[in-house]
């Protein structure tokens, strides 16, 4: 995975953009998620989250909730907790599963000790100060609850790095072009064990590692893509860079028969 300056740092965190731009919508963030149909092994991460939940009871805060796949599926499976969802965003809240509020991470609208157990899945590198944030987390969370977090290593994904930084070289005549942005590399996998510890005692890491295999380069066009809200800090022209890089996939393809991705995630559980 790249490692952003610190233009970009501030670009991930920034709150007019996540909340009017990056997910104004479900759009991009689907986008995102898509590319994961064709990773194997196969991880239901909402199933994953439903099983690390098989003991609590009362009221689970979904904090920075996206476009609801796991409030969704906790709403279906374990229907006798009480779940909110809440995002900085009130245009991707849309179509996710009531109750849901806006609310800033960095400080929920909720009492101390009033969760029984927090979601911050694949958000924590959003939030302008992270350190604050986990501290708010575990505010609201009571005595004998569960954070559970989840991010993506600084290895992951680390061929559609290269993928990027080949089209943009070959978009501004150059041998390597810019790097793209990270969304994860301000909390990513290996760096979340030492944030989280600043509040928490018990932290069980689970990393989920696979390979995606693509045919056809769509996927991996709308993969790139869904990063525009970011565009102004990658340093290339974007969409001539997505082209491009849609470009050097199909050749790839053509020639070797698929186009492969290592990917590294992972949840953190953690316990006060």
């Amino acid at each position: 995975m790249t490692s952003n300056t610190a233009q970009q740092d501030a670009a991930v965190a920034d709150r007019s953009i996540l909340a009017n731009s990056a997910y104004a919508d479900g759009r991009h963030l689907a986008a995102r998620q898509s590319i994961y149909r064709w990773q194997r092994p196969q991880y239901d991460l909402p199933g994953i989250v439903v099983g690390e939940l098989v003991d609590t009871s009362g009221t689970v805060l979904d904090v920075g909730c996206g476009n609801g796949k796991f409030v969704n599926r906790l709403h279906k499976d374990r229907p006798d907790l009480q779940v909110v969802g809440m995002d900085i965003s009130a245009g991707i809240l849309a179509d996710v599963e009531k109750p849901v509020l806006v609310a800033d991470a960095q400080a929920l609208p909720f009492a101390d000790d009033s969760a029984d157990a927090v979601l911050a899945l694949h958000m924590l590198y959003h939030v302008s100060d992270i350190e604050v944030t986990i501290k708010e987390l575990a505010r609201v969370l009571r005595a004998g609850g569960v954070l559970i977090a989840s991010t993506n290593s600084d290895t992951d994904k680390q061929e559609l790095d290269q993928l990027w930084a080949r089209a943009a070289g070959d978009v501004l005549g150059i041998p390597e072009g810019p790097a793209r942005v990270s969304l994860s590399s301000r909390f990513s996998l290996e760096k979340a064990p030492n944030y989280l510890g600043t509040a928490f005692k018990d932290i069980r890491v689970r990393e989920l590692p696979g390979t995606i295999e693509i045919t056809d380069p769509a996927p991996i066009v709308a993969h790139l893509a869904s990063y525009e809200a970011w565009a102004d800090q990658c340093g290339v022209p974007f969409h001539e860079t997505v082209s491009r890089a849609a470009e050097i996939a199909a050749a790839t393809i053509a020639t070797e028969g698929v186009f492969k991705i290592t990917c590294l995630g992972g949840f953190l559980a953690c316990r006060l």
